[in-house]
């Protein structure tokens, strides 16, 4: 426990100090989701009561699509700079490589939707500081950075990673998507837990089924 602790918090720290150099993951992020939500916003006429039906769903648009563009350079950075094969050649396992580079996609993901959250709610005047909103936000996150470090390895193996990452990524979640939509929704319009429990459960339903198969699977993959 100790080592895999060790292990993920240098890795972690190491993908912190990269990304706060050439700041990349981010700000194509970021970049992106702005441009979807200004786009959204001089695009689509909405009266008030209508935004509160779409907001949920434009939100998610934005955070699937911009966080695509991160997952999909995630490995392609460290073959760029050669660092897998010392990753590879490293004593580390590949359960404990997988773990930390699904933490750093995390958090690179969760920084980035908090910096486009308050930019949402000035565009679309819906209001997503709620902390119901901000659970759903957190447990969909952890679905997407688990299972999309892992397609990501997959994809970086292909020589059309920027075709292959989103038909691989995009219909396994799915699920959690519609979840996430539904939730976010029923929240801004004024439920609770009890309305959105169910929705919440199969959310972290997904996110464990994702993390083991990723964690079994991970070591084969980046093996071919």
């Amino acid at each position: 426990m100790r080592t895999l602790l060790k292990d993920v918090k240098t890795m972690v720290w190491k993908d912190i100090v990269a990304e706060a150099r050439n700041k990349e993951m981010v700000t194509s992020i970021l970049t992106f989701a702005i441009l979807i939500l200004v786009i959204f916003n001089f695009a689509l006429r909405l009266t008030p009561q209508i935004i509160l039906e779409l907001a949920p769903g434009i939100l998610w648009i934005t955070f699937i699509f911009s966080g695509l563009l991160g997952l999909t350079r995630l490995f392609v950075v460290e073959q760029e700079n050669n660092t897998i094969h010392g990753l590879l050649l490293s004593p580390v396992s590949r359960e404990n490589i997988y773990v930390s580079k699904a933490i750093s996609t995390f958090l690179f993901m969760f920084v980035s939707e908090i910096i486009v959250i308050p930019l949402f709610s000035i565009l679309f005047n819906v209001s997503l500081f709620n902390l119901l909103i901000f659970a759903v936000i957190i447990l969909t996150t952890i679905g997407f950075a688990s299972i999309g470090t892992f397609f990501s390895a997959i994809a970086t193996n292909t020589k059309s990673r920027e075709i292959m990452m989103p038909m691989l990524f995009v219909p396994i979640v799915v699920p959690i998507i519609i979840a996430a939509v539904i939730s976010t929704g029923i929240v801004i319009q004024g439920g609770g837990w009890d309305d959105i429990y169910k929705w919440v459960q199969l959310i972290v339903v997904f996110d464990i089924l994702s993390v083991v198969f990723s964690m079994l699977a991970f070591e084969q993959t980046l093996q071919e």
